[in-house]
């Protein structure tokens, strides 16, 4: 098992705290925390100091990623643990399945449409089956200004934390999807009234 110490290299994840027998180990024990934004979450090599001071160096394998939850030190004799946690953004999620109705006509205008309208604004977005996500860069009023101002006749959307979609997505569409999301370089969004 690998010991608890101030300062240290993280090679490799040791569980995840989701784990049935990481639940056992973890239990009553002492968990300090390695906060990361979304953006942070991407990197597998980064320097980061926890919640409780322990400074941490990470250099995980070549499209290896963090995940909420991840254990990267564990003392079952201390009963002492550092564990992630990721900060991830809200997520608009626009169901297409609603077009599939429509004419062909009204489907391809409508695609094309909705695909100006998100890459206007300069938002990453992931396509997924019938589903676009698309990470909040801004407000939620000012997003659903834009969606209301291109009126898409068919497209729903709603938003949802982003954990709830990163288990539907492949490493490279998470790092799409949430690296540097909240850095968007401007908005085109119209001015948005209470």
């Amino acid at each position: 098992m690998t010991s608890y110490v101030t300062t240290g290299l993280i090679e490799r994840v040791l569980g995840n705290s989701a784990e049935p027998d990481w639940q056992e180990r973890l239990a009553g024990a002492t968990v300090d925390r390695l906060v990361l934004d979304q953006w942070e979450a991407q990197k597998n090599r980064l320097r980061k100091a926890t919640v409780g001071g322990v400074e941490l160096a990470i250099s995980l394998e070549r499209a290896t990623h963090l995940r909420d939850g991840d254990v990267l030190r564990y003392d079952a004799e201390r009963r002492t643990a550092v564990l992630v946690t990721i900060n991830l953004g809200e997520v608009m999620v626009i169901d297409l399945r609603p077009l599939f109705e429509q004419s062909p006509e009204t489907l391809a205008r409508t695609a094309v449409e909705l695909g100006h309208a998100i890459g206007n604004q300069h938002w990453p977005a992931v396509i997924k089956g019938t589903k676009v996500y698309v990470p909040l860069t801004v407000d939620r009023k000012v997003t659903n200004a834009v969606m209301r101002t291109h009126g898409l006749p068919g497209v729903e959307h709603e938003f949802v934390a982003g954990s709830e979609v990163t288990p539907f997505l492949a490493p490279h569409e998470a790092r799409r999807l949430f690296g540097g999301a909240g850095s968007t370089p401007h908005s085109h969004a119209p001015a948005v009234r209470d």
